[in-house]
């Protein structure tokens, strides 16, 4: 189960811009605290923290574009940090994706002019199995340093990625997990069949008797699966009941290999290899 929250902010704090206290591309730029959103997810925070890394570093700003006709926003690149952003001052690990050179992106209150899409992710712990993730995102003007907060969308929208991420990565290592798996099954069974093997092998070469008697319990146990029809025949039924309808009449004397075996009636199969019921009083072992 996966929850998603969105932070509450103080009174106007969409609204409320902070001067850097350090250098910034192009000039000082403003901040803009957003409440951004919060996701949990199932998964150890080294399984979440690939999942983010992946998203981080996958060169793209999700859920905004700048031209109608190319829908994916792409040249972003992972950074260590950013200005756009004051500095995280709660628990968890801090991600940044910074896209410069956008021109008026979509879902940004009133975005103009061009500048630099900053995102920020949040890894915090919350137990062994869960995690929880938050994202902001923000778009800074290069000219009028002017700040413009997420709608929501494109937090939204990374968040949606790191959970397919992360999905991906779970059932890829499931996946690995159960292949490792089969694979040692697989190999204590070949060691089972070579040990069987040598163990025959020894066998055989220094008893020929044991041979012949394993060949004889072989055909004793073939034989003992094949019946044949007693006179004056008998209909093969679909079912383990006389009500049931009739597939065809056998012959006296036809033989039959037994499949299934019940109290009262045999699950039978004949050369052709047609299946069905037959009552055991109605069959005989070969001669």
């Amino acid at each position: 189960m996966i929850r998603t929250f969105r932070h509450a902010a103080p009174l106007g704090a969409l609204l409320t811009l902070a001067l850097c206290g350090f250098a910034c591309p192009r000039g000082d730029a403003q901040q803009l605290t957003t409440p951004g959103l919060t996701q949990e997810f199932n998964g150890s925070i080294d399984e979440v923290r690939t999942a983010v890394l992946d998203v981080v570093r996958d060169h793209i700003v999700h859920g905004t574009k700048m031209f109608d006709r190319e829908p994916t926003l792409n040249g972003a690149e992972a950074a260590d940090s950013t200005p756009l952003f004051p500095p995280w001052t709660g628990p968890g690990e801090v991600f940044f994706k910074v896209r410069p050179d956008a021109i008026a992106p979509r879902h940004f209150e009133d975005p103009a002019d061009k500048g630099t899409i900053g995102v920020r992710y949040v890894i915090i712990p919350v137990n062994a199995e869960r995690t929880r993730v938050h994202v902001d995102a923000v778009y800074a003007e290069d000219a009028r340093r002017r700040v413009h907060a997420s709608d929501g969308t494109v937090e939204k929208s990374e968040l949606k990625e790191i959970k397919d991420q992360l999905e991906a990565d779970q059932e890829a290592t499931q996946q690995a997990a159960d292949a490792k798996r089969r694979a040692k099954s697989a190999e204590l069974v070949h060691q089972s069949y070579a040990r069987q093997r040598d163990d025959e092998t020894t066998r055989l070469a220094n008893a020929q008797s044991a041979e012949k008697e394993l060949r004889g319990e072989v055909n004793a146990l073939h034989h003992e699966l094949e019946r044949r029809v007693k006179a004056p025949g008998v209909d093969l039924k679909a079912a383990p009941f006389q009500a049931a309808a009739t597939l065809k009449t056998l012959a006296a004397y036809s033989e039959v290999v037994v499949l299934i075996v019940t109290p009262h009636w045999l699950g039978v199969e004949t050369p052709e290899g047609q299946r069905g019921w037959i009552p055991d009083e109605h069959l005989e072992q070969l001669p």
